[in-house]
């Protein structure tokens, strides 16, 4: 999915915003002011304590003509980018324009040595091509920018490639080495899949610290509003193979919410072997993340596949202080996506892990339906158990790590290396309609180490929730290596079946769990 297509899913509109002057570009020094985590946490619950007020717009007429088409033909000039006059410096800044669905002004600000000083930015600051010449005058201030995006030289010394973006909401996105922008995280979740409107709380103010000499950690904070509630946001980015985001939010409730979503993460799933009869097309799969991964407190690791469902669907998980949850992609091989322009193979997978103990709660799994790949269908969190109410004061702390991340290789249990569905039955036969197969293959651990002759040792533990499974087989494919556990199963009612399967033997566990939850409808 391209940055521009994720730039309109980004779009979710404000609610609320602390009134803000508008920054203007002057001959004059910025003017300073004393800085702290602590003292923003303190001024957004002093807001919260208000009635919100409606998000600050633009007044500059020139930026309501920009259209899709003529938005894609604006871009930062490189040569201006913030910070890259710092010697040995590892991070520069390159903003986001206002226009075309990004008409609410983001406030940047620049923090050295504990003072802060406002980014002020004009038409001077970027480059139009054809069109958008003739729309943009030249010389301008802006009022804000749609966001920002960090470089760094993740890939080669020598090349500052793009390492985090904000823009949107409280949307962002990170890159680890060799990653293709995917999915996104949000920085908090509000009403999200529920039958009331969903809420989106918005980042209005960035402080960015600037960075020091061969520094390869860059610190910023973040201002959060919305109808509900307020925020302060500390984000420590450190780039590397898997790039980290240590993520501190301090929430203040101005209204009760019906579901908190905490570390929200955002993808895509259009198809793959499990639905790819529904789809003409040359590719064999299209799909940001492919899957749910949990792992539990006792270490447990639960993998769910994700699905293109016919209508919406939720899974979720309870959970007592996981260890991690996250959206994965595992599918790293070219040949099983066939898309040179995407490189879905290279979209990064990302873990979220709480800082401290998060207590009781759900790991919620949304699944929209969708036909188009740049819609971005499904979503992932965290649902504390105890609500949010007006007037609490929460803190939650996490790491998210952007990367390949694939499974451990010197793990003993096997993971889900596949997923795949059909029609239920045997192959070259008329069967009873009403069944679905799902074929699900180990892979890794210690089974892997196993001939097919000791299939009478390995025993598949598996169950389903308002359905039957008819028949199961397990057996070794030879030609990969992997453990392939083939269930057909058949639904009681209309009501979605769910399924989970593991592998044991030996007197031990010897996989991880899979899950999946099929509607026949």
């Amino acid at each position: 999915m391209g940055c521009l297509a994720a730039a309109g899913l980004w779009s979710g509109a404000g609610f609320a915003q602390e009134t803000q002057p508008a920054a203007a570009a002057s001959d004059a020094a910025p003017q300073q002011a004393p800085f702290s985590f602590d003292q923003l946490a303190e001024e957004m619950r002093a807001v919260a304590k208000g009635e919100p007020v409606a998000p600050a717009t633009s007044e500059a007429k020139f930026l309501d003509e920009l259209t899709y088409d003529t938005y894609r033909l604006i871009r930062f000039d490189p040569e201006k980018s913030r910070f890259a006059g710092i010697k040995n410096t590892r991070f520069e800044l390159q903003a986001f324009h206002l226009g075309w669905l990004f008409k609410e002004p983001v406030q940047l600000f620049t923090l050295a040595d504990g003072q802060s000083s406002p980014m002020e930015f004009s038409t001077d600051d970027f480059i139009y091509e054809r069109e958008a010449r003739d729309i943009v005058p030249a010389h301008v201030p802006l009022p804000g920018v749609a966001g920002f995006r960090l470089h760094s030289p993740i890939n080669r010394p020598d090349v500052m490639d793009e390492l985090i973006a904000f823009q949107g909401a409280s949307y962002f996105r990170a890159l680890g080495r060799g990653s293709a922008y995917g999915l996104s995280a949000r920085g908090l979740a509000v009403n999200t899949g529920l039958s009331v409107a969903e809420e989106f709380p918005r980042f209005t103010r960035f402080w960015i610290e600037a960075p020091k000499p061969g520094a390869n950690t860059i610190t910023l904070y973040a201002a959060m509003n919305s109808a509900s509630l307020t925020g302060a946001y500390r984000f420590v980015v450190t780039p590397g193979e898997a790039t980290s985001v240590d993520v501190t939010a301090r929430l203040f409730i101005r209204n009760d919410i019906q579901q908190l979503g905490v570390a929200p993460l955002t993808s895509m799933f259009l198809y793959g072997p499990r639905n790819r009869d529904q789809f003409d097309d040359y590719r064999p799969r299209v799909h940001d993340s492919d899957g749910l991964a949990i792992e539990q407190a006792d270490g447990e690791r639960l993998w769910r596949p994700l699905h293109n469902p016919r209508q919406l669907a939720s899974s979720y998980f309870a959970e007592n202080a996981p260890k991690s949850f996250g959206l994965y992609q595992r599918d790293r091989d070219f040949d099983h996506y066939q898309d040179a322009s995407a490189r879905y193979e290279r979209r990064p997978s990302v873990r979220v892990t709480p800082r401290g103990d998060w207590g009781k709660g759900t790991v919620r799994l949304v699944e929209i339906p969708s036909k188009l790949e740049v819609n971005d269908n499904i979503v992932a969190f965290w649902v504390p158990e105890a609500p949010a109410k007006a007037g609490d004061a929460l803190e939650f702390a996490y790491r998210l790590e952007w990367g390949d991340l694939p499974p451990d290789p010197t793990a003993s249990r096997a993971y889900v290396a596949d997923t795949r569905a059909g029609t239920g039955g045997v192959s070259g036969v008329e069967n009873t309609k009403g069944t679905r197969k799902f074929v699900i293959d180990f892979k890794g651990g210690e089974i892997s180490r196993l001939p097919n002759s000791a299939v009478d040792e390995i025993e598949a533990i598996t169950h389903a929730t308002k359905g039957k499974i008819v028949t199961q087989t397990l057996s070794k494919v030879e030609q990969d290596g992997v453990w392939r556990l083939v269930l057909d199963v058949s639904a009681d009612g209309d009501a979605p079946v769910e399924l989970t399967a593991h592998l044991a033997g030996f007197g031990r566990k010897l996989s991880e769990t899979w899950l999946y939850q099929w509607n026949k409808s």
